[in-house]
């Protein structure tokens, strides 16, 4: 983690404690950070745990501040405001929560990270930032929960890929590791990274499919770049047969 992720992580820490005061129970960091698979063009995955749900505009005008700090790690936290009791254990009713996606700087009502994947990562790997450790706020999250949530995300990320417009080249690559992910999910009934999912595809999956997963594990730098570039129409091809033959197994 560099200085300058530090240092802004520790001005949303101190920003979300003095405007929700003996509201505020944590704050983690979770996804690549949390799993040690981050780079510099990582999402910072953080989850701030209440005592209730709040309304976003509390701290909407923080995100706002921050998202303007001179450096580029602002302009990517992307995380949830979520209640302890709610946080205890996975939600199949996906409740939408107080969010801020990656990009934006205004929070909005949605179920992202209300998942047991999260749950997962949170429990396992997620850092304090401040508050309790999180496995005092998070109970184990069976195989079954994740299995069930897993087969849910494969119907929508195979529908997504299938959609008659051209892909760009990230939504492709992003594509095939997630797919990856979920099927190893399916197989296992646990959460690992994006290359280790990739990894056991390799060892896994037909070879038909080894060439574009191998492409998707190095095809990383700059993604935010690669969001406004259309994908090699061959890889698009390769990578909606790769969704449809996943779908049927």
């Amino acid at each position: 983690m560099t200085p300058a992720l530090e240092a802004l992580l520790d001005e949303l820490v101190q920003g979300v404690r003095e405007l929700l005061g003996d509201r505020f129970v944590g704050a983690y960091l979770q996804g690549s950070f949390a799993t040690g698979e981050a780079d510099e063009w990582s999402d910072v995955d953080f989850v701030v745990v209440t005592t209730e749900m709040i309304e976003p505009q509390l701290v909407q005008p923080l995100h706002e501040e921050l998202y303007a700090k001179p450096t580029p790690w602002a302009q990517h936290l992307e995380g949830s405001y979520i209640p302890a009791p709610l946080l205890r254990r996975v939600d199949p009713s996906r409740t939408p929560l107080p969010f801020l996606d990656n990009g934006s700087s205004r929070l909005v009502w949605d179920p992202h990270c209300n998942t047991a994947v999260v749950r997962s990562i949170l429990r396992e790997h997620g850092i304090a930032l401040a508050g309790p450790d999180p496995r005092e706020l998070v109970d184990p999250v069976s195989p079954d929960d994740l299995r069930a949530e897993a087969r849910i995300a494969l119907a929508d990320y195979v529908e997504w890929a299938l959609e008659p417009a051209a892909m760009t080249a990230w939504k492709q690559t992003y594509l095939v590791y997630t797919l990856c992910r979920i099927l190893r999910t399916l197989e296992h009934g646990d959460v690992r990274s994006k290359r280790a999912s990739c990894e056991w595809a390799l060892a896994t999956l037909d070879e038909r499919w080894h060439g574009l997963i191998e492409r998707a594990l190095v095809d990383r730098p700059e993604p935010w770049r690669r969001v406004r570039e259309r994908a090699d129409p061959a890889l698009e091809r390769e990578t909606r047969a790769f969704a449809d033959a996943v779908s049927r197994r």
